[in-house]
């Protein structure tokens, strides 16, 4: 497992030493056999078009790829509403009895502040530079916070997380669909509007609205709970974009087809027509930013902002949701 130092957004399994095992390169699991009207029926169709992709603005981050803006343009394709669920994943893995990354590792990154006491003692490691998260021992999408949690409690219409992108691609097959290419989540994400830096528009709270679940307070240390949450919210919490998709911005990350690079839109091999990144890399994309997501640390709960991490790795904000080809 190789890549650079991931942002203090998500930890990686690079940056831990207990990070070697035998795991399985390859995830097909058994493809489904629904008919395309029962696959998508908790999804809305994207017509395809030509949008402007990517941010020139000086609030976002220049390191991460977000400009220079080019013209994109994309063939139709349905979207699910929602980040796939907690019992959705469940399902898929009382059929296939598949078993996640985390599981095979046997931890996954969690805040330091959701574990548990009784779970202090399976804290394996801290990441350097993000000392927030912290890799636990037995921590995966069944137990987010360790051990002694479990998402039985409320939480089966929340998000599943502690999902690496083998994991999402796996479930993304079972269910015969797959990850969205990143042209066609942020043309989905942005609901039909073009260069806001939200999918709702370029007021964070309007008229002190929340729309987003994310960080309130200061970073890392106090959370307000302002917009009701303190860690994951339901699926279909706070209002929808234009184009009906909830949750665009914070709640979780979302995993991506492509390869993360920061420039290859910018050389000759870029394909503005569906363009699906790189041919290789070290680390895929994530979008949409997470509940931790605070202006201080991670402003990369605008629609354009992009993060990246190992496909091995999982934590306690990031899930995914997944696209169909007409």
């Amino acid at each position: 497992m190789t890549g650079g130092k991931s942002p203090c957004c998500s930890g990686s399994r690079d940056m831990v030493e207990e990070s070697t095992v035998d795991v399985d390169s390859e995830f097909s699991g058994t493809r489904s056999s629904k008919t395309t009207e029962t696959r998508t029926r908790r999804m809305v169709k994207i017509e395809g078009n030509s949008f402007t992709m990517g941010t020139d603005s000086k609030v976002g981050y220049r390191a991460d790829g977000e400009g220079p803006t080019r013209e994109v343009t994309i063939d139709p394709f349905f979207i699910d509403k929602y980040a796939v669920t907690n019992a959705e994943f469940l399902k898929f893995v009382r059929e296939t009895e598949y078993v996640t990354d985390a599981e095979r590792f046997g931890w996954s990154f969690v805040f330091e502040d959701f574990v548990r006491p009784r779970d202090k003692d399976k804290v394996i490691q801290k990441v350097s530079g993000a000392p927030w998260w912290v890799a636990v021992r037995g921590a995966n999408w069944f137990r987010p916070e360790g051990p002694s949690s479990n998402v039985l409690d409320t939480r089966l219409v929340h998000p599943v997380t502690h999902v690496s992108w083998r994991d999402a691609t796996a479930y993304a097959n079972w269910a015969g669909k797959r990850l969205p290419t990143e042209a066609e989540w942020e043309y989905a994400g942005r609901g039909g509007l073009e260069q806001t830096r939200f999918p709702w528009g370029d007021d964070l709270q309007p008229d002190g609205e929340h729309m987003c679940n994310i960080w309130q307070g200061e970073f890392p240390k106090t959370n307000t709970d302002a917009d009701g949450f303190i860690k994951t919210a339901p699926v279909n919490e706070f209002p929808a974009n234009g184009y009906g998709l909830y949750n665009v911005s914070g709640n979780v990350w979302e995993w991506c087809q492509d390869w993360f690079s920061a420039d290859y839109h910018t050389t000759d091999s870029f394909d503005s027509v569906n363009p699906s990144g790189p041919p290789d890399g070290d680390q895929r994309v994530m979008r949409g930013g997470s509940y931790l997501c605070h202006r201080s640390w991670c402003n990369r709960y605008r629609v354009a902002a992009r993060s990246k991490n190992t496909p091995d790795s999982s934590t306690g904000n990031l899930g995914f949701r997944c696209v169909v080809d007409l």
